[in-house]
Parts: C-alpha cells; sequence; structure tokens
C-alpha cells in the first residue's frame, strides 16, 4: 500500500496562496516556489509517500501566454520537480512523481471534467510533447499523468511514453460516474490501453467525488489499481464558496476501504489537506 499526497493547491492556499490565475499553483513557481517547497514537506510529514510537482499546469504554452520565453518555461518546468526532490530529501524518503495535466488545464475552462477539446489524438500527442520529455529528462522518479477526462489523450500519452522507454508513469483519469471516464468512454476501456504496458506502474482514478470510488476500482483490470479522489464538496458558484466540507476522519475511513476493494495507492486530490492523507494512515494502522 502507497500513501500518495493530496491537494497541493489547497494547501498552498491554506499557507496563504493567492491561487486566482489561470496557471494556478504553477504560477508560484514564478513568484513564491519556496511556499511550494514547504506544502511537499507538509505532505511528507503528514505520511505521503510520494510528493506530486506543481506542474500539472506548468505547460510551455501556458508560460509563454504569460510572456516568458520558451526556455525561462522549461526552467520552470524543471524547477517544479526540483523543489519536489528537495522536500523529499529534507524529508527523508518519498518519490517524486512529475505531474503531467491535461490539456484541459491549460485551456482552463473546466474542459478536464468533460474532455471536451479542439485537438484529436496528434495534436494531443503534439501539444504535451515538449513538456513530457522536460519531465521525462528531469530527474523525477516517474511522471503522473492525471485527471485525463479523454481518451484520445490517453492514447496520445501512450505515444509519448514510447517515445520515453526508460520513463514510469501512472495514468489517472477524471471519471464522472462510477462506470465512465469525464468524455464517456468506459473506464475499463479506457485502462485497457495501459494493460500491458511494462512502462507504467498503476491506472487510476483521481480528481472525482469518493461515491463513485469503490465501483471504479472493479472496472480496472491488468494493473494495480490507483485512486485519489476529491473530497466530494461541491461549489457554490452564485455564492462563491465550497458547500459539504469532507471530514478528514471520514475521508481516511473511506480511503481504508477504497484499499480493501483493491486499491494499492490511496491519496487525495482537490480540496484535500494533509489532515486528510494522516487520516488515512491512522485508519489503515487501525484496519
Amino acid at each position: 500500500m502507497v500513501i500518495l499526497d493530496g491537494g497541493l493547491a489547497t494547501h498552498l492556499e491554506a499557507l496563504g496562496a493567492d491561487l486566482r490565475d489561470e496557471l494556478w499553483s504553477a504560477k508560484l513557481l514564478l513568484e513564491n516556489p519556496s511556499v511550494i517547497r514547504q506544502a511537499h514537506l507538509d505532505y511528507f510529514t503528514a505520511g505521503a509517500e510520494v510528493a506530486t510537482t506543481a506542474s500539472y499546469q506548468a505547460s510551455i504554452p501556458a508560460f509563454v501566454r504569460r510572456g516568458l520565453s520558451a526556455r525561462e518555461a522549461e526552467e520552470l518546468i524543471v524547477l517544479s520537480v526540483r523543489l519536489a526532490a528537495e522536500a523529499r530529501d529534507s524529508h527523508g524518503t518519498g518519490t517524486v512523481a512529475a505531474s503531467v495535466g491535461p490539456y484541459g488545464a491549460y485551456l482552463a475552462n473546466g474542459a478536464e471534467y468533460t474532455g471536451d477539446y479542439d485537438l484529436d489524438e496528434d495534436g494531443l500527442a503534439d501539444w504535451h510533447r515538449d513538456r513530457w520529455h522536460i519531465l521525462a529528462g528531469s530527474g523525477a522518479d516517474l511522471l503522473a499523468c492525471e485527471t485525463i477526462p479523454s481518451y484520445a489523450e490517453a492514447r496520445a500519452l501512450g505515444r509519448l511514453l514510447a517515445e520515453t522507454p526508460g520513463t514510469r508513469a501512472w495514468v489517472s483519469f477524471s471519471c464522472r460516474d462510477g462506470e465512465h471516464i469525464s468524455d464517456g468512454t468506459p473506464l475499463k476501456d479506457a485502462a485497457a490501453l495501459f494493460a500491458g504496458n511494462p512502462q507504467v506502474i498503476a491506472v487510476g482514478v483521481n480528481c472525482t467525488a469518493p461515491r463513485h470510488i469503490t465501483s471504479l476500482i472493479g472496472r480496472i483490470e491488468g494493473k494495480p489499481v490507483m485512486v485519489y479522489p476529491n473530497s466530494g464538496e461541491t461549489w457554490d458558484a452564485a455564492n462563491r464558496r465550497w458547500l459539504g466540507l469532507a471530514d478528514p476522519a471520514e475521508f481516511g475511513a473511506a480511503a481504508a476501504g477504497w484499499h480493501a476493494a483493491g486499491s494499492a495507492f490511496v491519496g487525495g486530490c482537490c480540496r484535500t489537506t494533509p489532515e486528510h492523507i494522516r487520516q488515512i494512515g491512522e485508519h489503515l494502522k487501525a484496519g
């Protein structure tokens, strides 16, 4: 059993960062990298065994759109890995997973939860390629392909894996219910793309409501299963606030159930905190 970290952006906000920006947590690579290192360290201290880097939204096109050169963008992407590695070294142990966020994260319009894209598989492979090769050569232990909403995007990432045969990765999908990824493809079919790929260490789901997780676990075959859902809260757009705060102890108890259902990797995504991760460890020990 491997305990993952929780919501990086969520904890950065708790540490005082203002992430109201299309770059989201990646803007701190420019403005305050030390707080990213601290957030990773806090998750390690809480019991996480993996730090997922602040590169989710840190694409070259996004930084160039902000006015940086391609070279400066590359340096910031590499910095995201270095910060996680420094936190890991300070803690003394752990794994660094370089986040490969979906094309939808760059669009910044919620498409990572719909898969409604304006690029086909070839276009998606081209869009991801530069960052992929930067992260593959960054010294990270593996690449975390996460919140993938689209079957075509999953195929594109599989092609990039083949371009970097020495790279290990996990692939985690965003799902709209207990059976389908966000674009409507059955999770069983999307997961099957990677079942025979020796470079892929696990396949799973993230940034998905906790109520769907047990059902989704049963639809992944051929690889160890990974789950790191969000907290289950819903966004009240009218009042601009989150509703239904998920209690960390309840989340930890649910995580023990996901492990019992077959998940070998468990953590949290948006709106989860170091306390959620600490509670996962406590409930696993109790079990």
